[in-house]
């Protein structure tokens, strides 16, 4: 359990950095950079979680389906509330925030497979990675969504 819990602390703190060096990388205002890097480390914490409390009860596949959309969710709701709170458009903590979470290593493993000539493996990792993508555009969708009906409950 405490080797669980240093792991996910250790790879909140990765993602952290690495969602910070990403904003730099992407000049957005210093102002912005330290909430940006907490976007990106509590979504990467976020999807961390659900894998952990999916994985006995879902194929691997969908556990990080899941993850991913749930974890975007998150990316979402925090970029709407930081950008009211510091008045900057959402985008600058959703891109960054969204870092972590980009399967790069699923795309290298398409790529990879296809240099290798294993197109059945290919095909069933380039699904997967469009399923994954798939999951981050819900994500987002699905935060604004929710974003909008708090917004109409107000006006009731």
């Amino acid at each position: 359990m405490m080797l669980i819990l240093l792991h996910l602390v250790a790879q909140t703190v990765l993602a952290y950095i690495g969602t910070l060096a990403f904003g730099i990388i992407l000049n957005i205002p210093r102002r912005t950079l330290n909430r940006a890097g907490i976007v990106g480390g509590v979504a990467w914490l976020t999807y961390e979680l659900v894998v952990l409390m999916t994985q006995h009860l879902l194929d691997k596949n969908w556990c990080i389906i899941l993850g991913s959309f749930i974890a975007t969710m998150m990316i979402g709701m925090l970029s709407l509330t930081m950008s009211r709170a510091q008045k900057v458009p959402m985008l600058i903590y959703q891109i960054p925030g969204i870092f972590p979470l980009v399967p790069g290593g699923q795309a290298y493993q398409v790529v990879r497979s296809l240099v290798t000539g294993d197109r059945v493996t290919a095909t069933t990792n380039f699904e997967l990675l469009v399923i994954i993508i798939g999951a981050i555009a819900a994500g987002f969708w699905s935060a604004e969504l929710l974003n909008l009906l708090r917004g109409m409950n107000r006006l009731t």
